[in-house]
């Protein structure tokens, strides 16, 4: 039958998108990973991490990068999927079954509906759950690099308020001359010199066993000096250098939108209240304009999906002016070009004035009904044209 011959038929034109993204989602999500991957090499190399926390960390950004490619990709498969059907005429067998061009739009758009929730998944859950793994990773993880990255007559710093200097590093693994400043705090700090050592590893932790030395303890002006002859220090104690504190990307959601809430209330009623809320939440700190950056991106953007995957379908609709017809593929690729650009730097002007908020919140919306509108008006309301 009809019905039946015309589910196949967008079933394959289904299929073919699906495999097209899938493709160039992964190739291009792969190959900025392996990009970002070389440029957090600083994790192992100044930060002095091991590579299990490096790759462990850097595949935790796999989620992150996926979906920023969504859009893009998405609008380039339904592009591509459909000039190769027009290339090769397989179009005709869409119209010579009965299927109306306005039936082919509107079912590009329930298929785009489907990437808008793979979307949000992947923004609202997905991607701050994997993004706050690595972060608390690179927290509780062991500085288990260090003894690697010690070497002759080089300032090591890759931990807070920590210095150690070798002035001999030989092969048996045995230091010479060490110097080791360590800050306590802003009048604090420890001064330890010392004629040999070696590093000794208990429990998973790493020491330095340290021979023939003395260590000098500086208080505002203040010292203090004491002589050993052997002392192990300890350099667990010490954290990494890199950025372990939460950032707003990877909140859960929940607390994100609660802390939304609390700030636009604070911002009217001033109760003490909301004050204790926003520490509770892990929300001081952050300002407002961070947190509706991170919700618009989210909530708002995914949205743009309906708005591209509209405008790729018109490839369908040739104009009637030659001049017109001769640019037509370009036309609709720069201008769901240009709408991927105007989701991202419209963020730029969220919090202008309350009215802007509302364009631009509103604005997937209203392009889509704009779009599908000048569809109805091109062929003066009568479906048929279509």
């Amino acid at each position: 039958t009809i019905i039946s011959m015309n589910k196949l038929i967008f079933r394959k034109l289904s299929l073919d998108i699906v495999n097209f993204f899938l493709i160039a989602s992964f190739s291009i999500t792969f190959i900025i990973w392996i990009i970002q991957a070389v440029n957090f090499l600083d994790l192992v190399s100044d930060d002095g991490h091991s590579l299990k926390v490096y790759f462990y960390y850097v595949s935790l950004n796999l989620p992150k990068i996926f979906s920023k490619t969504v859009i893009f990709v998405f609008f380039i498969s339904v592009f591509y999927v459909i000039n190769k059907y027009n290339n090769s005429n397989e179009l005709i067998v869409f119209w010579n079954n009965g299927i109306k061009k306005i039936h082919f739009i509107n079912f590009i758009l329930k298929i785009s509906v489907l990437f808008l929730v793979l979307q949000l998944i992947l923004n609202l859950v997905i991607v701050p759950k994997s993004q706050n793994l690595a972060r608390n990773y690179i927290k509780d993880s062991n500085i288990d690099f260090l003894p690697k990255l010690i070497s002759e007559k080089k300032f090591i710093n890759v931990v807070k308020n920590l210095t150690i200097f070798v002035e001999e590093y030989d092969q048996s693994g045995i230091l010479n001359k060490i110097y080791i400043n360590e800050k306590i705090d802003e009048d604090k700090s420890k001064i330890i010199v010392a004629e040999s050592g070696r590093i000794i590893k208990k429990e998973s932790e790493f020491f330095l066993r340290l021979y023939n030395g003395g260590i000098t303890n500086l208080n505002k002006g203040n010292s203090f000096a004491l002589n050993f002859s052997e002392t192990d220090y300890d350099l667990s104690n010490f954290s990494t250098k890199s950025i372990t504190h939460q950032k707003t990307q990877e909140v859960e959601t929940i607390i994100i939108f609660n802390c939304f809430k609390n700030f636009i209330l604070n911002l009217y009623l001033n109760n003490q209240i909301i004050n204790n809320n926003l520490k509770n939440q892990t929300c001081e700190g952050r300002k407002l304009k961070s947190i509706t950056d991170e919700l618009y991106k989210r909530f708002i953007l995914p949205f743009y999906i309906l708005v591209i995957a509209l405008i790729a379908s018109t490839l369908i609709i040739e104009p009637k002016s030659r001049y017109f017809l001769k640019f037509h593929k370009l036309n609709i690729f720069l201008v769901g070009s240009f709408i991927i650009i105007l989701s991202q730097i419209s963020l730029k002007f969220l919090l202008n004035s309350a009215n802007m908020i509302y364009i631009i919140l509103m604005l997937p919306l209203i392009l889509v009904i704009i779009y599908y509108l000048s569809l109805l008006i091109i062929s003066k309301f009568k479906l048929n044209y279509l």
